[in-house]
């Protein structure tokens, strides 16, 4: 990870079993998430799950709909429309993703923003910078997954909004996430 991401983290909302915190960015108004929570599931298990790209929308949040443009290897590149609450243009995101998986049983999902991937779409903002990652760690029967993002949304985005949604898009994802993985 760059040395975007300071080090103070302040925990924003702990229920359910995850747990998001926050942190400012230097040179950036909008703040990084970190959400984590441990889900009984195996890490292979979650990897097929995020790995079904339009399927995983039903369990991002605020996803409208997502696909997959390429896939090389251990790389891909996926398309991300989000809805977004008035008076906020819709957002739409392209991300390079590259999976690692470790020796340890872990894996590591890195995103990472290519805004002129693919050209514009009409009647979306697209998204300017993604910088993030997934963390699969496995802890016997279960996972403790970790999701950290910073992203600059484009645009011009209300304080508010922007501050609500750091806190929900990782609870949501990974409440979505681990409700999807634990179903019977």
């Amino acid at each position: 990870m760059s040395g975007a991401f300071a080090d103070e983290w302040q925990v924003a909302k702990d229920q359910d079993g995850i747990k998001v915190s926050l942190s400012d960015v230097a040179g950036s108004k909008y703040k990084a998430y970190r959400g984590v929570t441990l889900i009984k599931a195996s890490v292979a298990e979650l990897k097929k799950i995020q790995e079904d790209v339009s399927g995983s929308c039903a369990w991002i949040h605020e996803c409208k709909q997502q696909k997959l443009l390429k896939q090389e290897g251990d790389q891909s590149w996926t398309y991300t429309q989000f809805s977004t609450p008035w008076p906020v243009t819709p957002r739409d995101s392209v991300l390079h993703v590259t999976t690692r998986q470790d020796a340890d049983g872990s894996l590591t999902r890195k995103l990472e923003g290519v805004p002129t991937y693919i050209p514009e779409e009409k009647s979306f903002v697209r998204v300017a910078k993604v910088e993030g990652f997934w963390k699969l760690i496995p802890k016997g029967d279960q996972t403790e997954v970790t999701y950290q993002v910073h992203t600059e949304p484009g645009g011009s985005v209300p304080s508010m909004i922007a501050n609500k949604f750091v806190v929900d898009a990782p609870f949501n994802t990974l409440k979505g996430l681990k409700e999807k993985a634990e179903k019977p």
